[in-house]
């Protein structure tokens, strides 16, 4: 792990300014992870106040990837503002793209086809799998581990993204869903695709856990670490795996209901302990319900439009108003909240970023822990800088 000691002036120190480097009379030490920390997931730091190695004090520290996304959305067009949301989450794109579809349809009253409502529950389970799987591979490698399990995690990754290449024409950046539906309709031969690389994915999760679950290495290095209590998780507004990992039973796809999931049968794990051993385990029984819902929606599926003959790509123009749509995205509540004015962009646009909601309880998880367990702890909020940022 690099670490930096940095003098505590205002200009050299965003973080602690008023700290010194160096407490000689209480023997705290003052360090900084980042901005460049391989382990950050993003251009993101970490100011840390140590007593020998536990942690006494962190402030994350964050905004070196400002990209002004909502701003330049209430300067452009409706449908300009998609590509946009894919590099909010980069893992995501598609689950992004929905969260801000799903908002625009309620503030112009749009219907989306049942085929265009289907392929968005495949494309959005799809993300979650290849997203929980990345987490977890990366998550091994932040305690120490080689780079086995994240190969093996992104070797079924690949799959996945071969099957949004193959729909979208992205791998990562896919700008696939439309108000009101999707763009393109599925490619001849990709259902039979999906169906191969969802029915080979559960021997996948068995040989992964099998390695992992047990190890002692690991079991050692999470259990009893980096606990978040579920009322301290309720109050910070956390969302997502985090929630449900601390026993909270919040799922946005049950509470809502959005899309079509309440054709599907499925379960929403729960964790008892709220410790990173409870958030990694909930992201690998994510993967076996979401695994469920696409073998439900790959056979239910059937043929028809894709897109409501009411949406507009020219003078999109909704009546004024205000919306705000969510999804159950991998990592927690995305969500837009919009105004319109009547005009063809929106008077104001703002997005809910599950990444930046859930980072703000990193210190209370971290506090009294090692400085290498902050790392691994830190790794189970799963962030991507570019939502957390925008």
């Amino acid at each position: 792990m690099s670490t930096s000691m940095e003098a505590s002036t205002p200009a050299a120190h965003q973080g602690f300014a008023d700290a010194t480097m160096i407490d000689h009379e209480s023997d705290l030490l003052q360090i900084s992870l980042g901005p460049h920390h391989p382990s950050t997931h993003g251009v993101f730091r970490m100011d840390v106040v140590l007593d020998g190695e536990r942690v006494v004090k962190l402030k994350p520290v964050f905004g070196y990837l400002h990209r002004n996304h909502e701003k330049i959305a209430e300067s452009t067009t409706y449908l300009a503002s998609i590509p946009y949301t894919d590099r909010l989450d980069y893992m995501c794109s598609l689950s992004n793209n929905w969260a801000y579809a799903l908002s625009v349809e309620k503030l112009a009253g749009l219907q989306v086809p049942e085929r265009a409502e289907y392929i968005r529950v495949i494309a959005a389970e799809l993300t979650r799998l290849q997203n929980h799987a990345s987490t977890i591979g990366f998550l091994m490698q932040e305690m120490g581990a080689s780079g086995t399990p994240l190969m093996y995690a992104f070797r079924e990754r690949e799959k996945i993204l071969d099957l949004f290449e193959a729909l979208t024409g992205s791998r990562m950046m896919c700008n696939y869903m439309r108000f009101g539906g999707c763009r393109v309709d599925l490619p001849a031969g990709w259902l039979d695709q999906a169906r191969k690389t969802v029915d080979e994915y559960p021997r996948f999760l068995d040989e992964f856990e099998s390695l992992l679950a047990s190890n002692e290495i690991l079991l050692a290095r999470t259990q009893g670490v980096g606990v978040l209590p579920p009322k301290l998780a309720i109050q910070g507004g956390v969302t997502g795996p985090i929630l449900r990992a601390s026993g909270v039973n919040y799922d946005i796809r049950k509470v809502d209901r959005y899309g079509i999931y309440e054709r599907f049968d499925f379960k929403v794990p729960l964790g008892e302990h709220g410790d990173v051993y409870d958030r990694y385990m909930i992201r690998m029984l994510e993967m076996r319900e979401s695994l469920k819902i696409l073998d439900q929606a790959l056979h239910q599926i059937t043929p028809g439009p894709i897109i409501d003959p009411k949406a507009k790509i020219r003078g999109f123009r909704p009546k004024p108003g205000e919306a705000y749509g969510r999804i159950e995205s991998p990592k927690g509540e995305l969500g837009f909240y919009l105004i319109s004015d009547g005009t063809p962009n929106p008077y104001r646009y703002r997005v809910r970023p599950p990444s930046l909601i859930n980072l703000t309880v990193l210190e209370d998880m971290c506090l009294g822990s090692s400085l290498a367990d902050t790392v691994v702890i830190f790794g189970t909020i799963d962030i991507v800088l570019g939502e957390v940022d925008r």
